[in-house]
């Protein structure tokens, strides 16, 4: 109460506004949630708001912001999702109807790759467009508060895609879904809430990548699922030029975007995932903006790949992602697949406050061990304008006189290396394993390297933060007169373990309220979340 009447001094009469809306929440949440049942994410009945969870009402400081933007209280809304940017946007509708950012939120977590999830159990938070109606929040989430995607939708079915309980929930824990920390979801979900007490029925959410922009188009031009992402682009330039809710149907499995009647229709359109699509046409004050925007779009992409634009790295075996600002708040802590701001490091946000308490039990991304040794990654392409052979971009590969010097000319090193015991190839037309740009010093003993040595190897190079310089030195030739060979199980292999990291205390802060989540233990191992995900998200 306190901060609404600082609030009060300093906005007038858009203070008085937020009060109302403050009493208006708090009303509409006792009485709806003694009036209205909606089913839940398994279809269990429970209502929107029947605890102190789902009764938070919108902070005040966000109620300050829509004071300003323009925006009701419960006005519609808008979701969107990032994965590479590791970002959640919440877009609300103005009084003029067109849709504004609200707030942009970090994702504490997310699982999985960049592109859609294709069945059940492949650890993938979905991307494409989905619709969240009020049965579909969940205010008895032992992830604290969450909402159900609604993956599959009618395009994913027609694929034949499978999975369930794919969620935006709290935790800051993943497996396909999408986590924020717990005060983050709270906030989300009262947003929604309020939307759905001003008469939203559902609100849209759309899942991306990334932000498709030029710049990223670019720099994934090579990957598999360019085509599907190209298709959903054309929602997102939908709502880019208009910022209104794009319509979302489907036919010939295949999204569609702003459909209309054609002026000559006799009949409404019917839309089946997997049938031949009706005749429709597209609004033309919206189909010339996405255009005009493509055509924008395009010359800025062939532009970025005329001049060589590195193509994104791809398999590389790591879980997800995490957004800088909750990685720089964990011992080792990285962030994955995901991309922070420009300008900024983990040790500048270091100093900065989370965004929510983060769970002492977080898990955050690592190498796959699995793929680690199975090979190191596939290495960036870069396009060149001239033709050529290969367009693989490689390390300059050591003069002979070098390689015969810090690889030794002994029979088992010469054996090693034609068996692949060895250094990794640097040239770039040579069949796998592929060059790599940052390829590991040659190895001086002349005793082929063990099958542990080169897992350690592997796994060296995924480690965050690692520092091979000091590899470098400890690996360096021992003198001529060593007595006998350095035994390495003498000192604990820190790199290893820093892939499994020991349970972490939380760097939130204050203390996790054990009340606040139902269900979770106050303390879970970091490979045991398969363990807990049993319980409804």
């Amino acid at each position: 109460m306190e901060v609404g009447f600082a609030l009060a001094a300093r906005h007038g009469v858009g203070s008085i506004l937020i009060s109302r809306s403050l009493a208006r929440a708090l009303l509409a949440s006792v009485a709806l949630a003694a009036s209205i049942v909606l089913a839940g994410c398994d279809t269990d009945q429970v209502s929107l708001a029947t605890n102190a969870k789902a009764n938070q009402p919108v902070p005040p400081k966000l109620l300050a912001a829509m004071v300003e933007k323009n925006m009701d209280l419960q006005s519609p809304i808008l979701v969107r999702l990032f994965k590479q940017e590791a970002e959640l946007e919440v877009w609300k509708q103005t009084r003029s109807g067109q849709f504004a950012l609200l707030k942009t939120y970090p994702i504490c977590r997310w699982s999985g790759d960049l592109g859609p999830k294709v069945r059940e159990g492949d650890r993938q938070a979905p991307e494409g467009f989905y619709s969240i109606n009020p049965g579909q929040m969940n205010p008895q989430s032992a992830y604290y508060l969450s909402f159900n995607t609604g993956y599959p939708n009618a395009f994913d079915k027609a694929l034949g895609r499978s999975g369930s309980q794919l969620m935006v929930h709290g935790d800051c824990s993943s497996r396909g879904c999408y986590a924020m920390t717990d005060e983050q979801i709270a906030e989300i979900y009262s947003l929604g809430r309020e939307s759905f007490f001003g008469g939203q029925k559902a609100f849209q959410l759309q899942a991306y990548p990334f932000k498709m922009t030029p710049v990223n188009m670019a720099k994934h031009r090579n990957n598999p699922n360019m085509p599907f992402w190209k298709m959903i682009k054309e929602g997102y330039d939908h709502f880019e030029v208009t910022r209104q809710e794009p319509k979302v149907d489907f036919c010939e499995k295949k999204y569609v975007f702003d459909a209309a009647k054609p002026a000559d229709a006799k009949r409404d359109l019917v839309f089946d995932a997997s049938a031949k699509c009706p005749a429709y046409v597209i609004p033309e004050d919206i189909a010339s903006a996405v255009r005009e925007k493509d055509v924008r779009d395009q010359a800025e992409y062939n532009k970025l790949v005329a001049k060589g634009t590195p193509v994104a790295r791809m398999n590389t075996g790591i879980d997800g992602g995490m957004n800088k600002v909750f990685a720089a708040k964990i011992p080792e802590g990285s962030t994955g697949l995901s991309e922070g701001a420009e300008g900024t490091t983990l040790e500048m946000l270091a100093m900065a406050k989370a965004p929510g308490t983060i769970p002492g039990h977080v898990n955050p991304p690592k190498p796959n061990l699995d793929a680690a040794a199975s090979g190191p990654p596939q290495e960036p392409v870069v396009a060149v304008s001239a033709p050529a052979t290969s367009t693989r971009v490689a390390a300059a590969a050591p003069t002979e006189k070098s390689q015969e010097k810090s690889q030794g000319s002994g029979f088992f090193s010469n054996l090693g290396r034609k068996m692949g015991l060895g250094t990794a190839d640097t040239t770039a037309t040579t069949p796998p394993p592929q060059a790599t740009a940052s390829v590991a010093p040659a190895q001086t003993s002349t005793t082929p390297p063990t099958a542990a040595s080169r897992l350690k190897a592997a796994v060296t190079r995924f480690v965050p933060g690692h520092d091979k310089s000091k590899d470098a030195a400890k690996e360096a030739p021992k003198p001529a007169v060593a007595a006998k060979p350095a035994e390495p199980a003498k000192q604990p292999d820190t790199r290893l373990a820093a892939t499994r990291p020991a349970l972490k205390p939380s760097v939130s802060d204050g203390a996790h309220d054990s009340g606040q989540m139902a269900g979770a233990a106050p303390v879970v191992q970091s490979n045991s979340f398969d363990s807990r995900f049993g319980a409804v998200k």
